[in-house]
């Protein structure tokens, strides 16, 4: 029986690519001369520290810029409020999200009941399996939930005829 997953991973060695990318972009940038400024990865995390608010946006921005250019989704990360550090510093939290929720997971599940499409969709861990008779019906469940607001960036991985 046909059947995909539905599930939300960002690759890490893409986004340790990104990071590295942003670091060598603040090191030599006019406007980052001179200042405590610095990015890095966690485990599930990036932690930002800069002198000030303005270049705190400037380096999420260039984070951005760099993820694009490496089909990353910037939809993928989750910006927590920018706190004060010592020193007179500014930190901020950017939490990677990986999984599907179960909020997310139950809707996308009542959505294709609701639809009455001839597939069935349960709920594992963090992903969605998509099981139905025909390769059609499942191509056809894809579309409906590309076109769903999700707030992460959903794939379509293992499709099995």
């Amino acid at each position: 029986m046909p059947s995909f997953d539905i599930v939300c991973e960002t690759d890490m060695q893409e986004m340790d690519n990104a990071i590295n990318q942003t670091q060598k972009e603040i090191a030599t940038r006019y406007d980052f001369k001179g200042s405590n400024s610095s990015i890095e990865l966690g485990e599930n995390d990036i932690t930002i520290k800069t002198d000030d608010d303005y270049k705190l946006q400037a380096i999420g921005e260039i984070l951005r810029a760099k993820m694009t250019r490496r089909n990353l989704e910037a939809k993928s990360l989750e910006y927590g409020e920018a706190e004060n550090a010592s020193g007179g510093t500014k930190r901020q939290l950017i939490t990677i999200k990986q999984g599907i929720s179960q909020d997310l997971a139950k809707s996308m599940v009542k959505q294709i009941k609701q639809e009455k499409m001839k597939v069935q969709a349960s709920i594992q861990g963090d992903q969605v399996r998509v099981t139905g008779k025909k390769r059609d019906d499942l191509q056809e469940a894809i579309a409906m939930i590309k076109g769903m607001k999700a707030d992460r960036p959903l794939k379509f991985t293992n499709f099995r005829d």
